[in-house]
């Protein structure tokens, strides 16, 4: 893992395009953040090392539809919380919640399983996605989340979140309480 970087990489070769959309937009809107560069963040443990470095809220970000796949929700909890269906379902009134497939993952956030980030929302031009956000997440001062890629995390304000980038992308989102208790 390297060492905690201000703003974007200055050489982006070998970097995936939708990891520069990022960069150039959060840039484009005026917000800072922190970056540093790792292996791939496949569990909760890896990320917890990484928000060392960081020194952010842990977030865990869920891509979630209902049964039907007419609604799909983008969930930002704490990563110590324990995500329970059945809570979420009743705040936001609708039943059946369960992980979005890989591929609508793709078509609407243009990002890849163990990528989802709110940054995905850019992508989401047709707002099919509600952004839902625990209030420990919105109350954080920072929150740390991956540019659509997992070799990489961001050190961002959630005040730059949710008043400069959320508005930016046209995504106004619910928040929610989640216990995360049996």
């Amino acid at each position: 893992m390297t060492e905690l970087q201000k703003g974007r990489p200055a050489d982006t070769t070998g970097r995936l395009d939708r990891e520069i959309r990022v960069y150039d937009y959060l840039d484009n809107l005026g917000i800072e953040y922190m970056r540093v560069d790792h292996d791939p963040a496949d569990t909760m443990e890896v990320c917890a090392e990484i928000d060392k470095v960081l020194g952010s809220l842990i977030c865990k970000n869920l891509f979630l539809c209902n049964r039907q796949k007419t609604n799909f929700y983008l969930l930002m909890i704490p990563g110590d919380k324990k995500f329970k269906t059945k809570e979420l379902s009743k705040q936001i009134n609708s039943a059946r919640l369960s992980f979005a497939d890989p591929e609508d993952m793709l078509k609407y956030l243009d990002i890849e399983p163990g990528s989802v980030s709110v940054m995905g929302l850019m992508n989401d031009k047709d707002n099919v996605v509600q952004l839902l956000v625990d209030e420990d997440v919105k109350n954080s001062e920072f929150v740390g989340c991956h540019p659509c890629v997992n070799t990489s995390s961001l050190k961002i304000k959630a005040s730059d979140i949710f008043e400069k980038y959320l508005p930016a992308v046209g995504h106004e989102p619910i928040e929610v309480k989640l216990l995360g208790e049996d």
